[in-house]
C-alpha cells in the first residue's frame, strides 16, 4: 500500500525565506532515491541542489523553472511504500550544509492553530492531494519547524470545498495569538519586528494558517510610522489637498527594461543598503609605492614550487595589521550596544561573478602562510564562478578585502560588508612618476583605501592601520616581524 507524502522546500538558514527554481533534476513518474538531490535553486547565497529525504515514486512537481518560492511551500509529492501496516514511513534525516532536510526538534516546532471548519477538505484547483501530509504528517518531516505548509486549498482558486486560513483573529481567543508561540515565517522577519519594538502577537499573519510573512511586519511597521507623524499634520490646512500624483519613472512612450532584484543581486541591494542606513562609515586613503611588493613576489615565483598571487600577499599583510590593530577585526551588537571583537581573522574577499558580486570568506587567514591563501582564494573563486559556493563560505567574515583594481579603477570609497567594522580596498598598480630616494623615479603606486565603522574606532587608529598596511607594500621586509 503506498502513501504520498509531500516535500516541502527545506529551512535555508541565514536568515534565507525563499528560492528560485533553477532547474529540475526530476520528472513525474521518475525514481527517485532517498537523498537524491531532486531540484536545483538558487537562493540569495549560492546555487544548491536540494537532496529529497524519501525515496520512491515522484507524482507532482510544484513550480516551473524561473518560479520562487517561499520556505515551507511544497516542491515535489512522493509516493511511498508501507512496510508494516500502521507504521510511517521516515525521512533520512541527512543535513546538507546550511540546508535541513530532517525533523525539526520538538521543542522548536510551531503549534498551529486550530482550523475553523471541516480539517478533512482536500486538495483544489487541480493540486495533487497530500494525503497524511495535510494533517500535519510524516510529511512535515522535511520542514523546520516555524514554517507552515502552503494550503492546497485557498479562496482564489475558487474551490467550494476550501478550507479559508486561520487568522491570529480566530473567534476562539480574545487577540491574535493569546497563547502559544507566534508563528513567523523565518528568524529574519522576528529579528525586524524586535528591532522596531513590533509585538507578533497583534498582528495577523497573511501566511498560510496566519502565518506572519515580511510583508506583514513591514505594513505594520508603516502604518505605524504613519499614526505617528508630527501633530501638527492633522491641522495643516495642505493635509485637506488631495496627495499629487506619482511622477512617472519614465516619459509616455518611453521604452524601460525592469530588472527584478531577486536571488544574489537582491541580497546584495539589500546588505549594501543595509550597511549605509545603520553604519558610520568614514574613508580614509593613502598612495603607496608597491615596486619592492612587486619585486618581492617575483622573486618566491621564481624560487619554484606554487605561484603566489598578488592578493595573497595583501590577505597577509592585512592579518599582520589586524593583529596590530584589533579594533577594525570586530562588528557592533547593536541590541547590547557593544562593541564584538574577534580573535580569528575571517577575511572575506570581493568576487565578481556572472550572477552578481559574492564575498567568499578565507576561514582562519590569519593561520594561514601566503601559499595557503593563494590556495583557498583560487578554490573559492572557482566556485563562486560555477555558483557553487555553500551558505557557510559566505558568511562569518570578520574583515573584507576588495581589489577592485582588476577593473582597471585607481580608487573608491568601499561600502562595509555589513556586519563588519571595515574594508581595504586596492586599486590597480600602475608606472608612476614618484620620489624615491630624494629623486623622481618611475614607480609602481597602488592607491589603498579603507573604509571603517566610526562607532568600533576613531581616525587614529584607522590611520595606524592604513599606514601600517602602506609600509608592509613599501618594505615588505616589514612584515618579518610577524612571520
Amino acid at each position: 500500500m503506498a502513501q504520498v507524502l509531500e516535500f516541502k522546500l527545506p529551512d535555508l538558514g541565514e536568515g534565507l525565506t525563499e528560492a528560485e527554481i533553477v532547474r529540475w533534476l526530476v520528472e513525474v513518474g521518475d525514481v527517485v532515491a532517498v537523498d537524491q538531490p531532486v531540484v536545483e535553486v538558487e537562493t540569495a547565497k549560492a546555487m544548491v541542489e536540494v537532496p529529497c529525504p524519501y525515496g520512491g515514486v515522484v507524482t507532482a512537481r510544484f513550480g516551473e523553472e524561473g518560479t520562487e518560492l517561499p520556505v515551507g511551500a511544497p516542491l515535489i509529492t512522493v509516493a511511498v511504500g508501507k512496510s508494516d501496516v500502521g507504521e510511517e514511513p521516515e525521512g533520512s534525516g541527512n543535513v546538507l550544509v546550511g540546508y535541513g532536510t530532517g525533523t525539526a526538534p520538538a521543542r522548536r516546532r510551531r503549534v498551529r492553530p486550530t482550523p475553523v471548519g471541516s480539517a478533512g477538505a482536500g486538495a483544489a484547483g487541480g493540486v495533487p492531494e497530500r494525503g497524511a501530509a495535510a494533517a500535519g504528517g510524516p510529511a512535515d518531516a522535511g520542514v523546520p519547524a516555524g514554517h507552515g505548509s502552503m494550503s492546497a486549498a485557498s479562496p482564489a482558486n475558487g474551490s467550494a470545498g476550501a478550507v479559508a486560513p486561520v487568522t491570529r483573529n480566530g473567534s476562539a481567543s480574545d487577540g491574535p495569538h493569546a497563547e502559544g508561540p507566534v508563528p513567523v515565517i523565518s528568524p529574519l522577519v522576528r529579528r525586524l519586528a524586535r528591532d522596531n519594538g513590533l509585538d507578533l502577537r497583534q498582528l495577523t499573519g497573511s501566511g498560510p494558517d496566519g502565518l506572519i510573512l515580511r510583508v506583514d511586519v513591514e505594513d505594520a511597521l508603516r502604518a505605524g510610522a504613519a499614526q505617528a507623524g508630527p501633530a501638527w499634520t492633522a491641522i495643516t490646512p495642505t493635509t485637506l489637498a488631495p496627495a499629487p500624483a506619482p511622477v512617472p519613472l519614465t516619459q509616455p512612450g518611453a521604452q524601460a527594461t525592469r530588472i527584478p532584484l531577486k536571488g544574489i543581486r537582491g541580497a546584495v541591494a539589500d546588505k549594501l543598503s543595509r550597511s549605509r542606513r545603520e553604519i558610520p562609515d568614514a574613508t580614509c586613503w593613502v598612495d603607496a609605492d608597491a615596486t619592492e611588493l612587486m619585486r618581492a613576489r617575483s622573486a618566491m615565483n621564481a624560487a619554484g614550487g606554487p605561484k603566489i598571487s598578488l592578493l595573497a600577499l595583501l590577505a597577509r599583510i592585512c592579518t599582520a595589521a589586524l593583529a596590530r590593530f584589533p579594533e577594525l577585526n570586530s562588528s557592533v551588537d547593536i541590541q547590547a550596544r557593544e562593541v564584538v571583537q574577534f580573535d580569528q581573522v575571517h577575511l572575506g574577499f570581493a568576487a565578481q561573478t556572472e550572477r552578481g558580486l559574492v564575498v567568499p570568506v578565507v576561514r582562519d587567514a590569519h593561520a594561514r602562510d601566503a601559499e595557503g591563501l593563494t590556495a583557498e582564494f583560487a578554490r573559492l573563486t572557482e566556485a563562486a564562478r560555477t555558483g557553487t559556493l555553500t551558505p557557510g563560505e559566505l558568511t562569518g567574515g570578520t574583515f573584507t578585502l576588495n581589489n577592485y583594481g582588476v577593473f582597471g579603477v585607481d580608487g573608491s570609497t568601499p561600502i562595509i560588508n555589513h556586519p563588519e567594522a571595515a574594508m581595504l580596498g586596492v586599486g590597480r598598480i600602475v608606472p608612476k612618476p614618484w620620489v624615491h630616494e630624494g629623486e623622481l623615479a618611475v614607480r609602481q603606486v597602488v592607491q589603498l583605501s579603507l573604509t571603517f565603522d566610526h562607532r568600533v574606532c576613531d581616525g587614529g587608529t584607522a590611520g595606524g592601520f592604513l599606514r601600517y598596511v602602506a609600509d608592509c607594500v613599501e618594505q615588505p621586509a616589514v612584515l618579518l616581524r610577524t612571520l
